[in-house]
């Protein structure tokens, strides 16, 4: 075994890694029996073993370390199976994990590698958790990541497993606990209280007509974009005219202050014409009202705004 592991070897489904064969599933109870067999490693043998693997990269002394350790994967990952994900999945993940704890372990600190090694393996199975419990992705910030892992036993202690779902009182009293706003205790409950569904479902009795069929297409249509395109182009030509009736220095003004990147400055502007910042804003100010009158009361044509 190698600490690092490309990520595309990954089983991203847990639909396509449920099909398992008898024989798999076999081998998958024998592995765990081994590994809850293996004796567990005294201090000294640990710390030869992690400093020979940090030291020489020794396999051999990868394997030994490990090994020994894979009973605290598979504890870890049965505590998350009734999230419906395959238990073989989990352990793999927590596998994952183990190896970055092995990457990482530093036997001169003095503590135990199932100590260190707990937090890398229950962190790549709740990764792996938040990434396959649904296809909409859950736990997009620390927030939700522990509303999701917590939000179910908090409930149950908070309203004493008298309810579904939480009051108003309980929604704060959980947020106060895990230091979140009620909105993502809110966002995290209704996610949790649904399930995915396919757009492709079949509704209604004819059997004709799917859940895609009643989904609302906020796009602007052909006619609302054609009208929008040739709306800008007119108000282009329009204040390309107005512009051009501007005197020469009134229109340089307006097009450095509205039209260049950045929004040049009075000051600039006065140094390169060699007159004072207030002149510049007076000739600016001058420009804008030219252009107003030019342009009419046609709404959305003001040179700040095209």
């Amino acid at each position: 075994m190698t600490p690092e592991r490309n990520h595309a070897e990954r089983t991203s489904s847990p639909a396509a890694a449920s099909r398992t064969s008898p024989s798999s599933e076999a081998s998958d109870r024998a592995f765990v029996r081994r590994a809850m067999r293996l004796p567990l490693l005294s201090p000294e043998e640990e710390a030869e073993l992690a400093s020979a693997w940090r030291e020489t990269q020794n396999q051999t002394a990868l394997h030994k370390l490990v090994a020994p350790h894979m009973r605290l994967v598979i504890s870890t990952a049965v505590r998350f199976r009734h999230y419906g994900l395959p238990l073989n999945d989990l352990i793999q993940e927590g596998n994952l994990g183990l190896m970055q704890a092995a990457a990482r372990f530093e036997p001169a600190r003095g503590v135990r590698f199932a100590t260190y090694a707990a937090w890398w393996i229950r962190a790549a199975i709740q990764d792996f958790v938040l990434r396959n419990w649904s296809i909409v992705r859950t736990g997009t910030t620390a927030a939700h990541k522990s509303l999701f892992f917590n939000l179910r036993r908090l409930r149950a202690k908070i309203e004493r497993g008298g309810r579904d779902a939480l009051t108003a009182e309980g929604r704060r009293q959980l947020a106060r606990q895990l230091n979140v706003s009620e909105h993502d205790v809110l966002h995290m409950e209704s996610r949790l209280a649904a399930s995915d569904r396919s757009l492709n479902a079949v509704i209604g009795e004819d059997g004709e007509t799917d859940w895609q069929d009643l989904l609302v297409d906020d796009r602007p249509n052909p006619e609302e974009t054609t009208i929008t395109q040739r709306d800008a182009r007119l108000r282009s030509r329009w204040l390309g005219e107005a512009l051009a009736a501007l005197p020469e220095r009134e229109r340089m003004i307006v097009q450095a202050r509205f039209y260049s990147e950045g929004n040049v400055t009075l000051e600039r502007l006065g140094i390169k014409l060699g007159i004072s910042k207030e002149r510049v804003r007076q000739l600016e100010h001058q420009a804008l009202k030219r252009l107003r009158r030019h342009l009419g009361d046609v709404p959305g044509l003001q040179p700040n705004q095209v």
